[in-house]
C-alpha cells in the first residue's frame, strides 16, 4: 500500500463554541478522526488558528479560521480480504451496503478477519486512505440491514456532519416481545452497564439517545415495530425497547426469557426456540449524497429469517382468531 496522505481540514468557529479549548473546540468540528489523533497534530503544530499555532488548552473565539494539517496512515493494520459484499449502490463517493446478520462490521482483538472492513478493503483499495475505511456507523454483528460508507474524506465529512445533524434517516424494523397499544418516543440516556460491561444501558450520566417507533403488526404475544433513531448509541433500539419492556425476539443480551402465547403450535414453539439473534433489521437510509447534494433513499426488505418469523407469527393469531 502506499505513503501516508496529507489533507487540508478547514473550518470556522461557531458562536457556540466561542470560549471552548481549541481540543474541545477541534473534537466538535473533526469528529471523524479520534480525539489522541487530534491532540497529535496540535502538539505537532499542525493545527492552526487565523495562522497561529497554539496550544491545546487555548480558547478560540467565533469566527476564527481553524486549519489541520491532517496527516492519515494508510489501514495496513488490517487485511484486505476476497469476501462477498451485496452492493446496492456503489458510485466514487458512496457505497451502499445490505449487511447480513452474523457480520461484523470491524475487527477487534481476537476477531482480525472475516469482517465488513476487510471486504471493503479487497472492494476498494483506496479506503485504506480513508479512517475506518469509510465506515460512519455501524451495526451489531446479529443486525442485518443497510449501511453507508464513505469513499473519501470529503464524503466522510459530509456523512459525519449529516449523522451530526439528526439529517440521516434510519428506520429498522423489529419484532419485540409483548403487544404494543401504540407507538411513541424513548427519550432515555444509554451508556455502558455499570456490572456488565459488554452491555449497554439506560442510565443517568450516559449519552442522550432518542428513539420514535411505532407499530407495524400486532400478534398474540409479539408486535412488529418500525423504529426511526434520532441518535446512534451502541445498542441503542435494543436497549430502548427492554427498558420499556418490549425486549427484541432473540436478543442474546436483553430480551430474557423468550414469551410465548398460549396453545402455540410446534411450528411457532421452533421457530421462537431457533431464534437466536436479534429481529432488528435496518430497513430504510436516507440521505444527502455528500457531492451533489441530491437526496438519496434506499430500503431492503428484511432477510428471509425475520420475514419467516413473521409469517409464523402471523399464522399463529390467524389460528388463534378463527378457534375462538
Amino acid at each position: 500500500m502506499s505513503d501516508n496522505i496529507t489533507e487540508t481540514l478547514s473550518a470556522a468557529v461557531p458562536a457556540d463554541l466561542t470560549g471552548k479549548r481549541l481540543d474541545q473546540v477541534l473534537a466538535r468540528l473533526f469528529n471523524a478522526y479520534s480525539r489522541s489523533r487530534l491532540q497529535q497534530w496540535i502538539q505537532a503544530g499542525q493545527v492552526t488558528v487565523d495562522g497561529q499555532v497554539l496550544r491545546s488548552k487555548d480558547k478560540v473565539t467565533q469566527g476564527q479560521e481553524i486549519r489541520v494539517l491532517a496527516e492519515l496512515s494508510v489501514v495496513e493494520q488490517w487485511q484486505a480480504e476476497a469476501l462477498p459484499l451485496d452492493i446496492l449502490y456503489e458510485d466514487q463517493t458512496l457505497l451502499i451496503i445490505n449487511k447480513p446478520a452474523g457480520l461484523v462490521v470491524h475487527p477487534a482483538v481476537g476477531n482480525r478477519s472475516g469482517t465488513l472492513l476487510n471486504a471493503l478493503l479487497h472492494h476498494a483499495p483506496e479506503l485504506a486512505h480513508v479512517p475506518r475505511a469509510g465506515i460512519v456507523h455501524r451495526l451489531d454483528k446479529d443486525t442485518s440491514g443497510l449501511l453507508v460508507i464513505a469513499r473519501n474524506l470529503k464524503a466522510q465529512k459530509s456523512l459525519v456532519e449529516q449523522l451530526q445533524a439528526r439529517s440521516v434517516q434510519r428506520e429498522y424494523l423489529a419484532v419485540v416481545h409483548g403487544v404494543m397499544t401504540a407507538g411513541g418516543s424513548v427519550d432515555a440516556p444509554i451508556g455502558r452497564h455499570p456490572t456488565h460491561r459488554t452491555r449497554m444501558a439506560v442510565i443517568g450520566g450516559g449519552k442522550p439517545a432518542l428513539s420514535h417507533y411505532r407499530v407495524v403488526e400486532r400478534f398474540r404475544t409479539h408486535s412488529l415495530l418500525r423504529v426511526k433513531l434520532a441518535t446512534g448509541r451502541t445498542h441503542q433500539i435494543r436497549v430502548h425497547m427492554a427498558h420499556l419492556s418490549y425486549p427484541l425476539v432473540g436478543d442474546p443480551d436483553y430480551s430474557g426469557r423468550q414469551r410465548v402465547p398460549a396453545n402455540a403450535s410446534e411450528v411457532l414453539l421452533t421457530t421462537l426456540q431457533h431464534f437466536k439473534r436479534q429481529a432488528l433489521h435496518a430497513e430504510t437510509l436516507a440521505l444527502h449524497h455528500p457531492h451533489s447534494g441530491k437526496p438519496l433513499q434506499w430500503q431492503q426488505p428484511m432477510p428471509g429469517d425475520m420475514q419467516q418469523l413473521i409469517d409464523v407469527l402471523r399464522a399463529d393469531t390467524h389460528h388463534a382468531k378463527h378457534q375462538r
